[in-house]
């Protein structure tokens, strides 16, 4: 087992694929097979992500192997995919549709091929179970437009699939939310409190239905390893879906790798104040600034933002 010992400085991440692993309880840099290492036991390996980020998905295919030569028993489940098209994934999976079929008839996200698409084809290749671990992306919109009601509206067969409880909160996550979409720790506008209030509905069924799916693998494949991949919001801090997941089984043991994006100062990095963020860190250079023109930027976010909805909850 390779680790770099504590008193070693953590060398920075080079280019936009590299990442440096670190042990946030010692602060030790450690390499891919250590991390293996250490986590071989680990009921579910939960590794945060920013999407798109290089550097985050080369760390997590690369992960994916070294468990894997560890403990072959082994379950993939991932975020980016919805529920409502693990049947469109089973097909590929067991080598029935290719997979531009898959990514049409499984709603893949865009950067599929530049992203995920090392993890799945070893998964397939490896016979390594894939499950689609989020909530359906239109019920979601349509909870954040129109509140946890919208679930009423559901047929019986899809509602099923949902958590029974979907909107279970922990501590210390609504604040976490309401200050990254709003920059505070509140609104006095009470339409625009109502809005986010139900804005935070939809992100925690995202992390009930992913709780819940995990559960499930773990149920229907007994002695598996879970590697779950997931947004950094859904994880870091233990909070979010790793929370829901601890309060329902609380036997589970959960390690959280969580990305941060490397930053120098005169104390080099700053490890610190993000211990607590997940049980390892990896550090990945930083992307490049979308604007540098604040007003462009404005109008940017504000078009994005105002787009009408294209689907009909009604």
């Amino acid at each position: 087992m390779t680790i770099t010992p504590a008193t070693a400085p953590v060398t920075p991440p080079e280019t936009q694929y590299d990442a440096r692993i670190v042990e946030a309880s010692t602060g030790r840099q450690l390499s891919i097979e250590a991390l293996a290492d250490q986590l071989v036991t680990t009921d579910v390996v939960v590794v945060g992500e920013y999407h798109g980020h290089h550097g985050s998905h080369l760390l997590q295919s690369q992960l994916q192997r070294a468990l894997f030569q560890l403990r072959p028993k082994q379950v993939l489940t991932m975020e980016q995919f919805d529920l409502a098209h693990q049947a469109e994934l089973d097909l590929y999976m067991a080598g029935k549709t290719g997979e531009t079929e898959m990514i049409e008839d499984a709603g893949a996200w865009d950067n599929y091929r530049a992203s995920y698409r090392p993890l799945v084809e070893f998964a397939r290749t490896h016979k390594v179970p894939l499950v689609a671990a989020n909530a359906p992306a239109q019920i979601v919109r349509c909870v954040g437009r129109m509140g946890p009601a919208y679930l009423d509206k559901l047929g019986a067969g899809i509602r099923a699939r949902l958590p029974e409880q979907p909107f279970i909160d922990t501590p210390g996550y609504s604040e976490k939310f309401v200050q990254a979409i709003t920059g505070s720790h509140g609104t006095g506008d009470p339409a625009i409190s109502e809005r986010m209030n139900n804005t935070y509905r939809a992100q925690l069924l995202r992390d009930n239905t992913m709780a819940a799916r995990i559960l499930e693998a773990r149920e229907t494949h007994p002695g598996h390893q879970i590697l779950h991949l997931t947004g950094t919001f859904h994880s870091e801090g233990r909070l979010g879906t790793v929370a829901l997941l601890t309060r329902r089984a609380p036997d589970l043991s959960v390690a959280v790798i969580t990305p941060a994006f490397w930053t120098t100062s005169d104390k080099g990095i700053p490890l610190e104040d993000r211990r607590g963020e997940g049980d390892y860190l990896y550090f990945i250079q930083p992307l490049p600034d979308e604007y540098r023109d604040e007003e462009r930027e404005r109008e940017a976010m504000k078009a994005r933002f105002s787009r009408p909805a294209t689907q009909n909850c009604d």
